[in-house]
């Protein structure tokens, strides 16, 4: 049966809603057509460096174009982040950034150029870099419960140490005190490497740190760790319990970083980098690096990794606020 022939009116009709058909640009269609510059906004050594360039040239060999690492360091992140979120969001720029530059300088700096979940497309939840709760020997406790007992006997309170003001072994020990009501007492270093050296010198009695900056140290027998400060024991330490199951709720500390693109990113775009970012990830022998540099593989997915965002900037705005911390 042959159909008879459209009105002319209706071909013109047709004509015109074509082009009103969704269709992918064909910039999309050939993305990427040229190398992805990859922003660190942190200096060249910092975890959060030597994590992207582990990741990155796999993420290249996946997506057929390289990404090559930008440094732009400065105030806690916010240069090189500020200069991405005011990017095109067109997948050629992206940014790796941490706890401290899309998290909880929200909070502890006043006058950021830039909302975190305004103006950026969080793409990735990439590794957690897990911390260890540790001790001067002198200090006559082998279990975090023994620590706090013991921090609440001290008259003076108990001094801890920390990277600086406003790093995460700040706000972890800040945490800690709220979470417990043990006297604890902020004691900043100009690095993390000074902070751990006193604590192993036993000018100090604690700090919440890094566990690859630590364990030495812990094997050795110069510090005693008390507590891993994640959800789940340590790949690294699996003997070691951590702060949860020693009966502190909720105490999941960790120095993450998370993957970000401008705000508006295409869905497609966004896609096909995550989908690269986590093939990378779980490649055996790119699992076993990040492992061996404490870091732990993650690549949560963006449905999930916004909200687990907002949630996390929630939570250190609380304990800055309540604790007063302060930047430095």
């Amino acid at each position: 049966m042959t159909l008879p022939p459209l009105p002319r009116r209706a071909l013109l009709g047709a004509a015109l809603a074509a082009p009103l058909l969704p269709r992918a640009p064909r910039a999309q269609e050939n993305w990427p057509a040229r190398p992805i510059r990859m922003v660190v906004p942190f200096g060249a050594g910092t975890s959060t460096d030597i994590m992207t360039r582990l990741v990155v040239p796999r993420m290249g060999q996946i997506l057929g174009q390289p990404l090559v690492v930008e440094n732009r360091a400065g105030a806690g992140g916010v240069v090189g982040s500020d200069a991405v979120a005011k990017s095109p969001a067109d997948g050629y720029t992206l940014c790796m950034g941490s706890i401290a530059s899309h998290s909880v300088n929200a909070s502890l700096m006043p006058n950021m150029p830039y909302d975190v979940l305004r103006d950026f497309a969080p793409i990735a939840l990439v590794t957690n870099a897990p911390n260890l709760l540790v001790i001067s020997p002198r200090v006559p406790a082998r279990t975090l419960p023994e620590f706090i007992a013991w921090a609440k006997r001290q008259s003076g309170g108990v001094s801890y140490a920390s990277a600086g003001n406003g790093t995460s072994s700040h706000l972890a020990g800040e945490l800690l005190k709220l979470k417990t009501g043990a006297p604890l007492e902020h004691v900043p270093y100009r690095s993390g490497s000074q902070a751990v050296t006193d604590v192993v010198a036993g000018n100090v009695p604690m700090i919440i740190y890094q566990v690859t900056a630590v364990l030495p140290f812990v094997r050795e027998g110069t510090l005693r760790a008390l507590a891993a400060t994640s959800a789940h024991r340590l790949a690294l330490t699996p003997d070691i319990p951590t702060a949860i199951e020693q009966g502190i709720a909720e105490f999941d500390v960790s120095a993450w970083h998370g993957l970000f693109a401008p705000a508006k990113l295409p869905e497609p775009l966004r896609d096909r980098i995550y989908a690269a970012l986590r093939e990378a990830l779980f490649a055996p022998e790119l699992k076993q690096q990040l492992l061996d540099q404490g870091l732990e593989p993650v690549a949560m997915p963006p449905a999930e990794f916004r909200p687990w965002l907002a949630a996390d900037i929630a939570k250190w705005r609380e304990v800055i606020r309540v604790s007063g911390a302060k930047a430095d």
